[in-house]
């Protein structure tokens, strides 16, 4: 079960509630949760493929500003250069779809077809670098391209939390926040 700290956190960082929230897989320096475990399917039976959500909008801003610099089609062309990536990649692909799989028969759910995507474009692609980085955030060493990109954003978290804590009055009132660059998917 989620602290409902946590859980009041990541709405206020997402703009909205979180679908499918599972558990807290990361924390922020700042001590939020920065990437957050979601169910394998939402309330309604549909997919979600995505088990590793990143939640803080200051590194999804970061990540999107990556996104736009070229990184992932330079990454997208190493991974046809370079066997050891692409075999590294294809083990995070394989990682992050038995841990979809073990959360979702935690939850007593179907779990996803193994031919659907993992995340972020894995295993042969890459399409969305804040779903590397959560994988890598959650699973350390699991995403080598995640890491890649990890070690190449800024030090997010410099300027304190993305959110007042829940215990600020002001935590609830700032409609002038910036949002989270949009994932591939809205947990």
């Amino acid at each position: 079960m989620v602290d409902p700290a946590d859980a009041e956190a990541v709405e206020r960082q997402l703009g909205r509630p979180p679908r499918g929230l599972r558990a807290v897989a990361h924390r922020c320096p700042c001590g939020l949760p920065d990437v957050v475990e979601t169910a394998a399917r939402l309330d309604d039976g549909s997919p979600f493929p995505t088990l590793y959500y990143l939640t803080c909008p200051r590194a999804a801003s970061a990540i999107g500003t990556l996104e736009s610099s070229g990184l992932m089609k330079r990454m997208q062309e190493r991974l046809a250069e370079e066997p050891a990536l692409a075999e590294a990649y294809a083990r995070a692909h394989a990682d992050y779809v038995e841990r979809r799989d073990k959360a979702a028969a935690r939850d007593g759910l179907e779990p996803l077809p193994r031919d659907m995507q993992s995340a972020g474009g894995m295993p042969g692609r890459v399409k969305c670098l804040h779903a590397l980085v959560g994988h890598e955030l959650a699973v350390p060493g699991a995403n080598p391209l995640g890491r890649e990109a990890l070690d190449a954003l800024p030090d997010w978290w410099r300027d304190g939390p993305c959110v007042a804590a829940h215990d600020d009055p002001a935590a609830h009132d700032d409609p002038a926040a910036p949002g989270p660059t949009a994932p591939e998917e809205s947990a």
